[in-house]
């Protein structure tokens, strides 16, 4: 696409996250201009908007999207409203990054991926942990074939964020806003918890370094004092025959460190991959294995890898995404599937 002088933003949401890591993340640039935001709350609205040097500011989403020479839009409002204000930009013709999960319906998933595919338009889902090197050795490797035809895998994540799927005070380290206990805490609101909250990340990963489809999920989940999950167990079946299982839980002890551990397990080896404790390794069954040497802080999370990476893709300075959004909807599309299996104790079709 043709370089631009700047990338005119426009933001949806301007909440804890917006206003914590994106804002901030973008606001240094000199290739970008902060052009409109929109949220509910008239006081909270102009707080954002003189913090940040916003041009225009709205309560309502939809005066944002008629404001001229937008170029795109960060969509960060609750989790069950992504779809509505994502498609609705996407059909405006702008250029979208949509928090994750990037929706929570599946048929909402594939409608974005599909009016973007179709007006040539950048979808991108936060993933941060898609900007890390090694994260991306594996995705390399994983193309071209490194454990053969994948058979079957593992993926675990765990966090502390048992606070806030309670709706309790969270203690964020100082942010520009709260996070609002609804957003997370209210399965209206948030859609589901642990699952969306969290596993939207680690399942994105997963079809990301992968390229797998869920076929049928089984799944089940527990809330102990809370109105969201804190624990989902899923067992998985992809299109190509593959198996796979996918765990969660959101009560590790605040302050530590996520967890995040993938396994994927082929005809000719296995890949491991673990956050937590970095770890890449491959071994193969001729014996052409491959560790590779990482420090202690190889799988810090990247908040600012997406932000810049949409701003760099609507400039024209780079046609690499690495957090699609077809890996967001395959996410999506598995985490649907599975909180209706859950409902209904059943095993229930992914597509």
């Amino acid at each position: 696409m043709p370089r631009k002088r700047k990338a005119r933003i426009g933001f949806i949401g301007a909440g804890w996250w917006a206003t914590s890591n994106h804002m901030p993340a973008l606001k240094p640039r000199d290739d970008v201009e902060f052009l409109a935001v929109a949220r509910p709350g008239a006081d909270e609205l102009q707080r954002v908007k003189q913090a940040f040097g916003f041009t225009h500011a709205f309560e309502d989403y939809r005066q944002l999207l008629e404001v001229e020479g937008l170029d795109g839009v960060v969509v960060a409002s609750p989790h069950s409203m992504h779809g509505e204000h994502a498609l609705a930009a996407l059909r405006k013709g702008l250029h979208v990054m949509c928090e994750k999960p990037m929706t929570t319906s599946a048929s909402e998933a594939r409608l974005m991926v599909a009016e973007a595919q179709k007006r040539k338009l950048h979808l991108l889902v936060p993933y941060g942990w898609h900007y890390t090197p090694f994260v991306r050795e594996a995705k390399r490797r994983l193309d071209a074939r490194a454990v053969g035809k994948i058979e079957h895998v593992l993926c675990h994540m765990a966090s502390p964020i048992r606070e806030l799927l309670r709706g309790e005070r969270f203690e964020t380290g100082g942010g520009f806003m709260d996070p609002e206990a609804a957003t997370w805490a209210d399965p209206a609101v948030a859609g589901g918890g642990y699952g969306y909250a969290q596993m939207s990340h680690s399942c994105g990963m997963l079809f990301w370094l992968t390229g797998l489809e869920a076929e049928s999920v089984s799944a089940r989940m527990a809330a102990p004092g809370t109105r969201v999950e804190l624990y989902d167990s899923m067992s998985v079946t992809f299109k190509d025959g593959a198996t796979g299982a996918f765990s969660g839980a959101g009560t590790l002890p605040a302050g530590r460190q996520f967890q995040l551990d993938i396994r994927v397990f082929g005809s000719e080896g296995v890949l491991s991959l673990d956050l937590e404790r970095p770890r890449l390794q491959v071994l193969r069954h001729d014996g052409n294995h491959f560790d590779m040497p990482l420090p202690a802080s190889a799988g810090d999370y990247s908040c600012v890898g997406p932000p810049n990476n949409f701003v760099d893709l609507i400039l024209g300075k780079t046609t690499e995404n690495y957090a699609p959004g077809v890996a967001g909807m395959r996410a999506v599309e598995l985490l649907d599937a599975a909180y209706r299996s859950a409902r209904d104790r059943g095993r229930v079709v992914a597509t």
